[in-house]
């Protein structure tokens, strides 16, 4: 489990073909390495990878992940080269504040970026997300998107809106996000288990 609270920007140094439907992604990091073990889990711009090698190559750390055939369809990782940077999140611990929401990093599908405004003091972000995804949105529920927990600020149709503060920009990716730009969602765990409630009752 992870909270949608980004605690490091990774960038792809590698991405070699391991079999038909399976990629290794090494990735740099600012973690210790040693206090990576093999088997852990890291969200990678919202998607819950497993490590399976880690270790430091000159002054830089790194861990690399294997992204099966599934997760390069349903995320954007089948986009991810070297140079692209994700956001980071280590798995919560018991004990660790939960300052986000509870962020499972299973992606449910993309969301497409429609506009980006830049105000004052942060920025309003519109984007699409696919049809069958829509109705578990609401204006002041929580969203995941490329790993970071947010609130949503309006919703119109299958489009809604969030607004991203200062901070949130600059220790993400998000600050060179553009239109176009196609993040991974993941809904809020609260509105999967109500509609299946409601699903169930009739």
């Amino acid at each position: 489990m992870f909270t949608g609270i980004i605690n490091d920007v990774g960038a792809i140094l590698e991405v070699n073909e391991q079999a038909i439907g399976l990629r290794r992604l090494r990735i740099a990091c600012s973690y210790d390495p040693q206090t990576i073990d093999i088997g852990a889990s890291i969200a990678c711009s919202g998607i819950c990878l497993t490590v399976v090698a880690r270790g430091r190559e000159s002054s830089r750390a790194w861990f690399a992940v294997d992204a099966a055939a599934e997760t390069l369809r349903v995320t954007n990782a089948g986009a991810w080269q070297r140079g692209t940077k994700l956001n980071l999140e280590r798995a919560l611990r018991l004990g660790d504040e939960l300052g986000g929401h509870m962020v499972s990093g299973h992606v449910d599908g993309l969301a497409e970026l429609l506009s980006r405004d830049d105000l004052p003091d942060m920025a309003r972000l519109w984007l699409r997300v696919p049809a069958e995804l829509a109705h578990f949105i609401a204006p002041k529920g929580s969203v995941a998107l490329d790993g970071v927990s947010l609130t949503v600020n309006a919703v119109e149709g299958d489009a809604f809106s969030v607004l991203i503060i200062p901070h949130t920009l600059k220790v993400t990716t998000f600050g060179g996000l553009r239109p176009g730009a196609r993040l991974n969602l993941e809904i809020d765990q609260m509105a999967r288990y109500a509609a299946r409630l409601l699903e169930a009752s009739k």
